[in-house]
């Protein structure tokens, strides 16, 4: 067999991470035993290899005929196809929180922009929301990233879409963590979701090409979303949900967990409810965010906000018409009208009430609730 060229560095832990045949606490034994120099393992014998515990003859063999199991040239073009990048942790955009937990990913496979903004701050939550839930993801997830934070999460139904939405809403970054390879797309209804936040944010994973999601993939993914944020918020939760799991990984981290509170005969509150009884810092608003953590560079306001997540609304501000103006002052706190009352309270015709909600409509500022009332997004 012919002699392969000595891989680089970078190119020595995309073949670790790329052989399925590697789980993660060999590989972290492996990397631990050998100064986490990925080259150094390729390069070393079968004896110096079987001294690490969890290592034996048939992970050895895999590690010493790696081309046999792995083609790096065919891997490094997957990459450039998808363009996408192999982030290490010796790379500048490697998340530097996620440098301090247990067990971090050797690489990143990493589709977006160069480096992400930080602070970074997760929202996760239940993949079967209720309208509540999905709204107050949005408007928290907008409300941090107009403070300049990115918001992180899972790309997965429900609260986690609702909270890239309302980062990339608002203007802001989102980053969307991958259970499964870059190449696959779950849930598939999420592909435009997906392409937008490659677009204004970027798509990390630790699983190579191919790799599709399963039940070890999911907890693997939920310790980076916690591990490589400062803080992290519950929007909605079971008991015994995922969040739930992520929830624990950011507490073993060390990072704060916060919990938006619910109705008690919902199920859905029920995980943050038991989150707020044993510690977990009580969310009703962005500042509650931004005060637990205020302590922490990078979490100064950038722009003045109320305590609704919504950006204080002005006649001068932004391209919104006096009476929408008007409108969106009235709905701020968190009032949810009917667009008589609103008409009453602003003095605006009926006419004029229904073409100025329908206009907030298309700018996504107002939202119409089942029962024909609306409220602030």
């Amino acid at each position: 067999m012919p002699r392969h060229p000595e891989p680089s560095e970078r190119q020595a832990l995309l073949i670790l991470n790329a052989l399925p045949e590697l789980g993660p606490v060999t590989l972290r034994r492996l990397m631990d035993a050998f100064d986490h120099q990925a080259v150094r393992i390729l390069a070393a014998s079968p004896a110096e290899l079987k001294k690490v515990r969890g290592v034996g003859d048939a992970v050895a063999g895999t590690l010493k005929s790696w081309p046999d199991h792995v083609d790096l040239a065919a891997e490094e073009a997957r990459l450039t196809d998808a363009a996408a990048r192999f982030v290490t942790a010796g790379d500048p955009a490697y998340p530097p929180l996620l440098k301090e937990i247990y067990d971090p990913p050797i690489g990143l496979y990493w589709q977006g922009i160069e480096k992400l903004r930080e602070p970074c701050i997760a929202i996760v939550g239940t993949r079967r929301p209720t309208l509540y839930g999905q709204a107050t993801a949005r408007k928290l997830a907008g409300g941090l990233a107009r403070r300049g934070c990115c918001v992180v999460s899972g790309l997965a139904r429900g609260i986690d879409t609702a909270a890239h939405e309302g980062a990339l809403e608002a203007g802001g970054q989102t980053a969307a963590i991958l259970g499964c390879g870059l190449d696959i797309i779950y849930p598939p209804e999420n592909l435009d979701l997906y392409r937008r936040i490659a677009g204004n944010g970027a798509v990390l994973t630790e699983f190579r090409f191919g790799r599709r999601a399963d039940r070890q993939s999911f907890p693997m993914r939920n310790r980076i979303v916690a591990g490589m944020c400062s803080g992290l918020i519950v929007v909605e939760s079971g008991v015994h949900g995922g969040s739930m799991i992520t929830a624990r990984f950011a507490a073993e981290q060390g990072r704060t967990v916060f919990a938006v509170p619910g109705r008690i005969d919902q199920a859905a509150s029920q995980g943050c409810h038991h989150l707020i009884r044993d510690g977990a810092v009580l969310v009703q608003e962005v500042d509650d965010v931004l005060d637990e953590l205020q302590y922490l560079p990078g979490f100064q306001p950038s722009a003045k906000e109320n305590d609704r997540g919504m950006p204080a609304p002005s006649s001068s501000a932004g391209n919104l018409s006096p009476e929408e103006t008007a409108v969106m002052t009235l709905l701020a706190d968190g009032a949810i009208l009917h667009p008589d009352e609103i008409g009453s309270k602003v003095n605006l015709a009926g006419g004029q009430v229904s073409t100025t909600l329908m206009m907030l409509e298309l700018k996504r500022l107002v939202s119409r609730r089942i029962d024909g009332t609306f409220e602030a997004r």
